[in-house]
């Protein structure tokens, strides 16, 4: 049998929603490393816990990141979304000056797009070794 994830329950709901993110740097530009990432994904989870999300899976590549959330009714998923990408960006681009030499002008890490996916259909370990098989930079 196919692991959906656990059910999660609230003050008046049960629920099992889940989220595939996907967010690219902008302009594509190959800005992350390995220190990057590992910093990011720290973050990243930081920002889901005040949420009440919980981050599944975390990777990424050299000019884009991918999540995988499980997340509350109560959470729009656009101010989860702004929110991880707002501090996201505003923290790495602090700890990383050698960002910055990428984005001078437009001081912003990310593009103004991303991808957000239900995950309802696909087991989640199907979703997660996708993620997982990401080609990290070294």
């Amino acid at each position: 049998m196919a692991e959906y994830g656990t059910i999660r329950t609230g003050r008046h709901c049960v629920f099992m929603l889940h989220a595939h993110l996907v967010f690219v740097t902008k302009y594509r530009h190959k800005v992350f490393a390995d220190r990057h990432l590992t910093r990011c994904g720290q973050i990243m989870r930081a920002v889901c816990e005040d949420f009440e999300v919980e981050l599944k899976e975390f990777n990424g590549e050299a000019n884009h990141v991918h999540l995988l959330v499980s997340f509350p009714p109560k959470v729009a998923l656009s101010k989860l979304v702004n929110s991880l990408k707002g501090v996201s960006s505003r923290r790495l681009r602090q700890e990383y000056p050698e960002l910055e030499r990428h984005y001078w002008r437009a001081k912003r890490l990310w593009s103004g797009s991303c991808f957000a996916g239900s995950v309802g259909g696909a087991p989640l370990s199907t979703v997660k070794q996708y993620i997982e098989q990401q080609n990290r930079p070294a």
